[in-house]
């Protein structure tokens, strides 16, 4: 990804779009085809000489141009023809992103098939599922992976939209009025790069377009920072249910020996706070002053490679912590039967209203004796069986059938289908 960036690329980027508008023109009969091959077979650039001139004139679109200049000779003239800085650096930077955008979905697609592979494996691992971090009913750590799948496979379709987005080019001059270009080039040269051109422009392509698409990234990487938060908390020593990979020569603290941190998941949650930055600088560009002023450009050269870089990376880091990741499963079935059973209460309410009780009724007598629970130990079904206001409504077969397990996992299969099968 930082390949996309670096000045050797840009500045081919810009050279493939000149190029492009040389022989659109030619093809029009604006300028000699003769010039035009002559261009093609000689254009080239020299990145340190290109600095030099910089230096000097403190306008890199012009030292590029006298670099390329200087590598073509005469023909030299027919570039660039009516044209403004911005019709090459929007137009390149679309392309720039576009290259961008096709090495996430590559790594989106790579995570995707990872968080496929573990959902599979572990369809059938039973876990406490909680809300607001309290213990809530059974799910499985499947239904967890198949949860992130489902998010990540919209992210895919977002990008894939915001590609679609960012794919636009200009030609259209120093306003966009095509005062000094036809029309007809830009539509030739956006055909020759792959690009749609925009239907109206300034002296630059729109910042709508560049803030969908970063912040479609600010997206991706909070998703990324969900599931590194959930690791995070389910790695806790209290819970431990899962645990980033540890190597034998690993170390997790300077002071304490025995430390095994979440370190991946951390940094993942970090960057993200990045990325999300990235995006308000992005929706602060779209304001400009009338038909241009340089205020984003700034800001776009810093963004840029920072949030494709670093979504690159924490897209890779987050492939590789799911693919070891450790899974405790007897953890998961110590931490399910902490509380004695509570989990079932929902059954329980729903098994006295449908004997007859009044909900409100049903719902007290079962909370007195969770409470009981909560406050003195034992378990919630000795309890209800010690309760005779309980068991007027409910005999022993029944109460033994809602502390069934498999009642809450009878439709994992279902999800499963849902998610995965719409993907095939």
């Amino acid at each position: 990804m930082g390949r996309i960036w670096e000045q050797e690329n840009r500045y081919r980027q810009w050279l493939k779009v000149e190029l492009a508008v040389v022989e659109s023109m030619a093809q029009l009969g604006q300028i000699p085809a003769q010039a035009a091959q002559e261009i093609a077979d000689k254009a080239g650039f020299d990145v340190e000489r290109i600095d030099e001139i910089e230096r000097e004139v403190r306008h890199d679109v012009i030292a590029f141009l006298t670099s390329v200049a200087e590598h073509v000779g005469e023909p030299a003239r027919y570039i660039h023809l009516g044209l403004t800085s911005s019709d090459i650096l929007d137009t390149s930077l679309a392309l720039l992103l576009r290259e961008a955008a096709d090495i996430l979905l590559d790594d989106i697609q790579a995570l995707l098939e990872v968080l496929k592979r573990r959902a599979h494996e572990h369809r059938h691992t039973v876990m406490m599922g909680r809300s607001h971090g309290i213990h809530a009913e059974p799910i499985t750590f499947g239904l967890k992976l198949a949860l992130w799948y489902a998010e990540m496979a919209r992210n895919r379709e977002r990008l894939r939209r915001a590609r679609e987005t960012i794919r636009a080019g200009k030609i259209s001059g120093a306003v966009g009025t095509y005062a000094n270009v036809d029309p007809e080039v830009e539509q030739l040269t956006c055909a020759q790069l792959g690009l749609k051109p925009a239907l109206i422009s300034t002296q630059i392509i729109q910042r709508d377009r560049h803030a969908e698409y970063f912040s479609t990234l600010a997206i991706i990487a909070s998703s990324i920072e969900k599931i590194a938060t959930e690791i995070r908390h389910l790695q806790r020593t209290e819970v431990l249910e899962v645990e980033e990979y540890f190597t034998d020569e690993q170390k997790g603290s300077s002071a304490m020996p025995h430390k095994r941190n979440p370190i991946g998941s951390e940094n993942l949650s970090g960057l993200a706070r990045l990325v999300r930055a990235n995006a308000i600088a992005a929706m602060e560009n779209i304001p400009l002053w009338h038909e241009r002023d340089i205020s984003h450009s700034s800001v776009e050269r810093v963004i840029a490679p920072d949030s494709t870089i670093l979504l690159d990376f924490m897209l890779h880091r987050l492939t590789n912590m799911l693919d070891r990741l450790v899974v405790y499963e007897e953890r998961m079935k110590a931490n399910l039967e902490n509380t004695g059973g509570l989990f079932f209460s929902q059954r329980v309410l729903l098994a006295l209203t449908e004997s007859g009780l009044d909900r409100d009724e049903a719902y007290r007598l079962t909370q007195r004796n969770a409470m009981s629970v909560w406050n003195e130990g034992g378990t919630f079904k000795n309890r209800l069986a010690a309760d005779p206001e309980i068991m007027k409504h409910l005999s022993n077969d029944t109460l033994e059938e809602l502390f069934e397990l498999n009642y809450f996992l009878k439709h994992v299969d279902t999800i499963f289908a849902q998610v995965f099968e719409q993907e095939m």
